[in-house]
């Protein structure tokens, strides 16, 4: 048996960054995954500046690594494309000069397939010397005692922790079982992701598109740029929507990049590379309860998904960061009761709650295609409002503020 102080369930860029904060602040722990990296893992391939920012705060030498990795295309912003086609580009951030060598100290984005990134934070893992790196185990027994978690695995293999962070993603048994998290269509999306190559029309400084097409609402299309010309395609739809409409998403992938008028023309010499994988996205949509007696769920098995744009891994980051430092002020304090567990919820709340209110916001929005194409329409041209919208991206008070309706007359009325 290992024995630890945190235990971390599932080493994707959650848990990756738990153990990356718990490793810079002197605390031992033990992560474990039941996949052999490299693995692939289906996602929109999207890194925000929220990845960078996090990661900046851990070790600006990994932000250095990433930069010289070759395996990622850094992109500026976000295209959002409203029902009636009119676009809106969004840098992400107003200060946005890619030529301008500056650039370097601002957050950008990436794009990257999960593949590299994931291994590429495994192998930050093992330059930590407090964290212990288990692959290929799979954890699927949680004993909760008086004195910790016991976990288990296959084979006999066991973890003695004073907690455990459980970041093993949207199927998480312990998220279902344990914390009582169930899946519920109208805060699930399912999606359907594909990799192509020869994608034309993509922007020059490889923004990431979104797509709102009215045979999807309130999902959508996107097409994120790759590295080499490759592309990540995919769609995604409220479950509740899919099962309504009866809606094959694969089908309608495929319908949409051979039968759209405008999408067509920029696949038609394209080619599918691989197969055509589904997954779930666990939103943010409703508050849940995430913590207990001596754990805490981060990323998406604790349902934290951006309900607007999808975004998951920029969350999971900020979550892990937050689960960390709530670890060692209870290890500080000896107290692992849900009553000092659930100040993480509260921090969470405080860092990511306005956020993800306005992005639910949104994605209600969005079902109403006239309302959208006006909203783009003001917004493309309100230099102010585009510049709020930016700062999103990266403020909190930004998120807060848009929330408020007088905040939008105040804009529109001094525009």
């Amino acid at each position: 048996m290992i024995f630890t102080k945190v235990c971390i369930i599932g080493a994707g860029p959650g848990g990756a960054a738990a153990a990356l904060n718990l490793n810079k602040a002197g605390i031992d722990c033990v992560i474990v995954d039941k996949a052999v990296f490299p693995r692939d893992k289906i996602c929109g391939d999207g890194l925000s500046g929220k990845v960078i920012t996090s990661l900046k705060r851990i070790d600006p030498e990994i932000v250095a690594r990433l930069e010289n990795a070759g395996f990622k295309l850094n992109s500026w912003g976000v295209r959002f494309v409203a029902p009636g086609r009119r676009q809106l580009d969004i840098g992400y951030r107003p200060d946005f000069d890619k030529d301008n060598a500056a650039h370097k100290q601002v957050p950008i984005g990436y794009v990257c397939k999960r593949l590299d990134f994931d291994n590429f934070l495994v192998e930050e893992l093992k330059r930590c010397p407090h964290v212990q790196l288990f692959e290929g185990v799979n954890i699927n027994k949680y004993t909760l005692e008086s004195d910790g978690y016991l976990v288990s695995g296959v084979d006999g293999f066991e973890i003695k922790a004073q907690l455990i962070i459980v970041a093993n993603g949207a199927y998480s048994s312990f998220t279902k079982e344990v914390a009582g998290i169930h899946m519920e269509p109208k805060h699930y999306v399912a999606g359907i992701r594909a990799y192509y190559k020869n994608v034309t029309g993509t922007n020059a400084d490889n923004f990431i598109e979104l797509h709102f097409l009215k045979s999807l609402l309130p999902g959508y299309f996107w097409i994120f740029p790759l590295p080499d010309g490759g592309a990540n395609v995919g769609v995604g739809m409220l479950s509740e929507a899919v099962r309504r409409k009866k809606i094959n998403l694969k089908k309608e992938l495929l319908n949409i990049v051979q039968n759209d008028p405008v999408i067509k023309e920029r696949f038609k010499d394209a080619q599918l590379e691989g197969t055509i994988d589904g997954y779930g996205l666990p939103l943010g949509s409703k508050k849940r309860k995430i913590s207990g007696e001596r754990y805490m769920l981060i990323g998406d098995a604790a349902y934290l998904i951006d309900p607007f744009t999808g975004e998951g891994i920029g969350n999971a980051f900020y979550s892990g960061r937050l689960a960390a430092q709530q670890a060692a002020l209870s290890l500080q304090n000896s107290d692992f009761s849900a009553a000092a567990m659930a100040r993480y919820d509260s921090e969470i709340e405080r860092v990511m709650g306005a956020e993800l209110r306005l992005s639910h916001k949104l994605q209600k929005f969005i079902k109403y295609p006239i309302l959208f194409d006006t909203f783009l329409k003001i917004t493309a041209n309100n230099k102010r409002l585009k510049e709020v919208f930016t700062c999103m991206f990266h403020e909190v008070d930004i998120r807060k503020k848009l929330l408020r309706p007088s905040f939008y007359i105040d804009i529109l009325l001094n525009r």
